[in-house]
């Protein structure tokens, strides 16, 4: 009898223990080389072992749940519990985050994570839960630089005419758009066929993606490093799996999340120049040093289109000039 009742405990405990895991799925569009899994392991890492193992986190790369926009609008059903998703098609949920993605809003890195860890960053993120969304922190995609298959791009009057593709963001878009570029939002996997079937003639992404991809099999023969928007990467939930979440659970999963971010951005810059060599070990010719000036002006036109961001530029400037 003794025997039985410890048996009988025995299977009770490791029942309750299974039954207090619970597993959570994180989606990226992106493939296991690149920054995004960086931050996904990390994160996985941390909520792991701080919640003692009764959260998991399984990590799906490579599109399999979805393109970004199509794993945000799960999250948004409470069909998908998190993804690590660039900032483009945020604005699609939330309108003011496409203050974020004006072009040549910051100037360095450290301009960015002053805006994007301080109260405007938070403030943005806030706005996601009116769309279901629960931003957790902005890790990093990083400032974007044009490649493209047919010439040199050193200045703004070399662009035009190119075929590109954008992420799906109306803001991009009428960036190239006034470059006189043909720009083509779409999604990432169809970008990569688009340009090795020679449909698109090039594209514009940090460094981290060029080098991951090796865009250079991909038709990719030019390099411009023009730095033309700061893009994030943001650590995404279900708002309704974070409502699930007890309250010390919800303050480990934002702490372990911005963690992953900043992590993830020192990865970034740990690894830049060596991934801009080995993309010159290919035979790709890089314009390091642009005529900047140029785009910035041709661009201007940008800002004035979206008067609904213009307060929002204002507090951003002003807080840089602190």
């Amino acid at each position: 009898m003794k025997k039985f009742l410890a048996l009988l405990l025995l299977v009770t405990l490791s029942s309750s223990s299974a039954f207090a895991e619970t597993v959570l799925k994180l989606g990226t569009t992106v493939n296991e080389q690149d920054s995004f899994q960086v931050a996904a392991e990390k994160f996985k890492e941390l909520v792991e072992k701080r919640t003692n193992g009764n959260y998991k986190i399984e990590i799906y790369p490579n599109g399999s749940l979805g393109g970004e926009s199509d794993m945000l609008d799960s999250m948004t059903m409470d069909m998908l519990d998190m993804g690590i998703i660039t900032s483009g098609p945020f604005v699609n949920f939330a309108a003011m985050m496409g203050v974020l993605d004006m072009p040549f809003l910051f100037a360095n890195n450290a301009e960015a994570y002053k805006i994007l860890d301080g109260a405007i960053g938070q403030e943005l993120l806030d706005k996601l839960e009116a769309a279901n969304l629960k931003g957790l922190a902005y890790a990093e995609r990083g400032f974007r630089n044009v490649t493209n298959s047919i010439r040199p791009v050193k200045n703004a009057n070399d662009i035009k005419g190119l075929k590109l593709r954008v992420m799906e963001n109306e803001v991009y878009t009428k960036t190239f758009q006034a470059l006189e570029v043909n720009a083509v939002p779409m999604q990432w996997a169809d970008a990569l066929t688009a340009m090795q079937q020679n449909t698109i003639e090039g594209e514009e992404n940090p460094i981290n993606v060029i080098f991951s991809y090796g865009l250079w099999d991909y038709n990719q023969k030019y390099v411009t490093l023009d730095r033309h928007s700061y893009s994030t990467a943001i650590i995404t939930m279900s708002l309704e799996a974070f409502k699930r979440l007890d309250a010390e659970t919800q303050k480990i999963f934002k702490q372990s999340a911005q963690e992953a971010a900043e992590y993830e951005r020192q990865w970034v810059a740990d690894k830049e120049a060596g991934q801009l060599e080995a993309i010159k070990s290919h035979g790709v010719e890089v314009v390091e040093n642009p005529d900047v000036d140029s785009f910035r002006k041709a661009v201007q036109g940008v800002y004035s289109a979206y008067p609904q961001y213009e307060e929002y530029i204002k507090r951003i400037q002003a807080e840089l000039a602190k």
